[in-house]
């Protein structure tokens, strides 16, 4: 029953997710990304620290007590601006779907840190599955000569990594530590390095137009502080390469959202690219999930 819980939790996250990227690129227009970024970020720490503080001295306590997991928590948040960072640095120079798409190679990415991590040899079918979906990107990505990239496309690619790492570490932690302590620490983690960087990193910019208060808003309520919680919470019933699968309906939403709002669509060699992509992506997971029902 956790389980199937903590998989349902995980589809509505992609769902918020494959939202946000329109509402980001849009505001995007009126405010710097860092900026974006140490707004989200605090204002997510923020709604934490006031939901911790308010459950009472038990989850208080948990703070002192857990060493370990707060030391976990700053290593999580680390990875997790880094990839937020470079997604958002991307879309100024990429579209809402081929940022999603390029996103979801995380999912890829998982099942093979993973194994690098916890030294466990790839299998042929995860072999098989990056070489789909790193030929689904070369559809995507490039234009004109063979091997350039638009740096859009660069930039989002290290985010897919930091955000595998992201899972993969997470998941190495929830089951042995406080949810609220990992999802706390790591949002505050993500605001403090938000906060520091912004004013050196780029010219800061910020105009306040509807759509940018939207964008803080409901990022930093419902698409941080939220899900980021949620997903805490559910890796202690679910594997990180279940995780991960489960996360490849988020640039499927993404482009859903994408073409309904804005248009944007993918066609011609884009889609097919992103159809390698999500091939690639299934080829990675099938062998997991079919371990299990023989298990």
């Amino acid at each position: 029953m956790n389980r199937r819980r903590a998989d349902a939790a995980l589809a509505v996250n992609t769902l918020i997710w494959g939202g946000t990227f329109v509402v980001v690129k849009s505001a995007l227009r009126d405010i710097s990304p860092v900026l974006f970024l140490a707004l989200r970020f605090s204002l997510a720490a923020l709604a934490l620290g006031v939901v911790v503080a308010a459950s009472g001295r038990e989850a208080r306590r948990k703070f002192g007590q857990e060493g370990g997991a707060v030391a976990a928590g700053v290593l999580i948040g680390v990875l997790l601006f880094a990839g937020f960072l470079f997604q958002t640095l991307g879309l100024q120079y990429t579209t809402a779907p081929k940022s999603a798409f390029l996103t979801g190679l995380a999912s890829v990415m998982v099942p093979l840190l993973a194994a690098l991590v916890y030294k466990n040899k790839p299998q042929f079918p995860e072999v098989l599955g990056v070489l789909v979906a790193t030929a689904g990107l070369g559809l995507m990505t490039l234009e004109g000569s063979i091997g350039s990239m638009g740096k859009g496309d660069v930039l989002t690619l290290l985010c897919a990594v930091a955000f595998a790492g992201h899972i993969v570490t997470l998941g190495h932690f929830s089951s042995k530590m406080s949810f609220e302590v990992l999802s706390v620490t790591q949002v505050g983690t993500a605001a403090a390095l938000g906060l520091g960087l912004f004013g050196w990193v780029e010219p800061v910019r910020v105009e306040w137009r509807p759509s940018v208060v939207y964008a803080i808003l409901v990022t930093g309520l419902l698409a941080t502080a939220l899900t980021f919680t949620v997903q805490a919470w559910a890796q202690r019933f679910t594997t990180a390469t279940r995780t991960a699968l489960i996360y490849t309906l988020e640039p499927v939403f993404a482009w859903l959202i994408s073409y309904w709002t804005l248009g944007e669509g993918l066609a011609g060699r884009t889609a097919a690219g992103a159809v390698l992509v999500l091939a690639g992506v299934v080829l990675v997971e099938a062998k997991p999930m079919q371990s299990r029902l023989h298990q």
